[in-house]
């Protein structure tokens, strides 16, 4: 969280577990941003608000993101963006910024990236750390 809004065009990068503990103090509220096929097959976050950046499949713009941002940061919130490997929700903090939020990439997403072998899951990400996941 060290450059300014203007160079990075978001607030910061955040750790999981610093978005955890911001999420569970009830000072953010984390806004997953990677498809519903995502977090339905590989696991969600309880308590994260599902918004897609762009949906599968195709990934075409979500149409109803900015609304979706708007509705996420009422009471004036942090919001921490998550995707699978800290890529997408950069974009999206961009995009939530513009739209007036105080918005955090959460680096390595919820996967991280991929391993030796192309496996994810195994180098960092939510996950990985141990934070709250859950799923279906």
């Amino acid at each position: 969280m060290t450059e300014s809004i203007e160079k990075k065009g978001y607030a910061g990068d955040v750790t999981p577990e610093q978005a955890a503990q911001w999420m569970a103090s009830g000072e953010a509220v984390l806004v997953d941003v990677r498809t519903d096929a995502e977090r339905e097959w590989v696991g969600y976050v309880p308590g994260a608000v599902p918004l897609a950046w762009k949906q599968w499949p195709g990934m075409a713009m979500n149409p109803a993101f900015d609304d979706g941002i708007r509705a996420a940061v009422e009471g004036r919130k942090k919001l921490v963006l998550l995707c699978r490997s800290g890529v997408r929700s950069i974009a999206a903090a961009k995009r939530a910024t513009e739209l007036g939020a105080e918005a955090y990439n959460i680096l390595e997403g919820f996967e991280g990236n991929p391993d030796e072998q192309g496996h994810r899951g195994l180098i960092g990400g939510w996950r990985k750390h141990g934070l709250p996941w859950k799923q279906n």
